[in-house]
């Protein structure tokens, strides 16, 4: 999928050129589920996108075309938007719905949108969506929204539409990447600084573990409500805790029997990976990518076993990386229960590291059936509007066991 193939279907079907957006997916270097904690987070904007081809059509309707779902299609009038049983309409509707509650009028309209954001593997295609729309609407609409303002918007999108309690970070990452840069936001605040991420010093290997995860059915809304509980229980003791953003280690330890073993195990992950944050910040500033991969390993750890939001195909994963020449670290990445795992790799070590990681991974999870391969991307800039960038075309397919697909982010 690119911008030219949908403008040209885009004028096919509607005999007129569109407006053309992308809008990138996102990977998150450490900070995992701290964002709805009001916590740090250090994710960057990747080359991966979802575009979309967007004009009015002078009708009381709007037609949205999803490109990538055999052009599944759904016609709705404006006056009516409400959720309904297509999950991916669901995103945009609720996007529309923003802006009506803002007192924008949103007239008729054409949308035909698609990408080459795996699905399922932990980099915010919902966010894309939800946030490439927005923009869409806005500049179609010259509603004059600044992007905080329609990253908060995506976000309520799919806090009511769609029915998934996401944090900010993923709708900022999407808004407000940097070309060769991770951005450490500050989820309370909203306080961001950029941190250089040299990709030619340490590749970004992303390594699908095949596992589709959908947040709306796992424990993703589950973890954010013991969140809260935990937050309840520590404000009865601690007046100044607003959020876990607050409370110390050893808060959380004198208050473990109140917690209760579970909910003092999901606060004290938030906690120490909000310390991790800071840490590898300022090992980035320090080029220290020996201390980031300890870290992100770290991370992991606490994930599996303190948040437990891991599965053993991610374990494996992590795991056969840790013992790879040329690995500084590894984790999961996203929400959980399937999805990518990221790997922070020497360039020279990359092919190795996606053939010993084929090889060593078989043994274990070998009953499942073979994936597409690898390819390679790029860190990008913010939203591109009416001048779309193109991705760089996948190289030759390398097979990978059990739906291994590999991606090497290069800035």
């Amino acid at each position: 999928m690119d911008a030219e193939l949908l403008s040209a279907e885009f004028h096919r079907r509607f005999g007129h050129a569109p407006l053309l957006v992308r809008a990138p997916g996102r990977i998150n270097l450490i900070g995992e589920h701290t964002d709805y904690n009001l916590g740090f987070v250090l994710p960057g904007a990747i080359d991966r996108a979802i575009y979309f081809a967007i004009a009015c059509n002078h009708q009381q309707e709007a037609r949205l075309i999803a490109y990538d779902d055999q052009q599944d299609t759904l016609i709705i009038p404006v006056s009516s938007v409400t959720a309904g049983e297509k999950q991916w309409a669901n995103y945009l509707l609720g996007v529309i719905a923003q802006f009506q509650q803002r007192g924008i009028l949103v007239p008729g309209f054409d949308c035909i949108f698609g990408g080459d954001i795996p699905l399922g593997a932990g980099l915010s295609s919902s966010a894309a969506l939800c946030c490439g729309f927005a923009f869409a609407l806005n500049h179609l609409l010259d509603s004059g929204l600044d992007e905080l303002t329609l990253a908060k918007m995506a976000q309520s999108a799919e806090h009511t539409y769609a029915g998934v309690r996401t944090g900010l970070m993923d709708q900022f990452a999407s808004l407000f990447g940097k070309a060769g840069h991770v951005v450490r936001l500050d989820c309370r605040s909203l306080d961001y600084d950029y941190y250089p991420f040299d990709t030619a010093a340490c590749n970004i290997v992303l390594c699908n573990s095949g596992v589709k995860h959908s947040l709306a059915s796992t424990e993703y809304n589950t973890r954010r409500r013991e969140c809260e509980q935990g937050v309840d229980v520590l404000k009865r003791h601690y007046t100044e805790v607003s959020s876990l953003r607050d409370v110390t280690l050893a808060q959380l330890d004198a208050q473990l029997e109140h917690l209760g073993p579970v909910i003092y195990k999901r606060c004290k992950y938030v906690v120490e990976e909000n310390h991790r944050v800071e840490a590898a910040s300022q090992a980035l500033n320090e080029s220290d990518l020996t201390t980031v991969g300890q870290l992100m390993f770290a991370s992991h750890a606490g994930l599996r076993d303190e948040y437990e939001v891991s599965c053993c195909e991610l374990d494996v994963l992590v795991e056969a990386a840790r013992h790879l020449p040329g690995v500084f670290g590894a984790r999961m990445m996203g929400g959980g229960f399937g999805g990518c795992t990221i790997n922070l790799v020497t360039p020279e070590h990359v092919p190795a590291f996606e053939r010993g990681l084929s090889t060593g991974t078989r043994p274990i999870t070998g009953n499942i059936s073979h994936g597409s391969g690898r390819w390679r991307f790029t860190c990008r800039s913010r939203f591109n509007c009416l001048d779309i960038e193109q991705c760089q075309t996948p190289p030759a397919s390398l097979p990978l066991p059990n739906n291994r697909t590999v991606a090497t982010i290069r800035c």
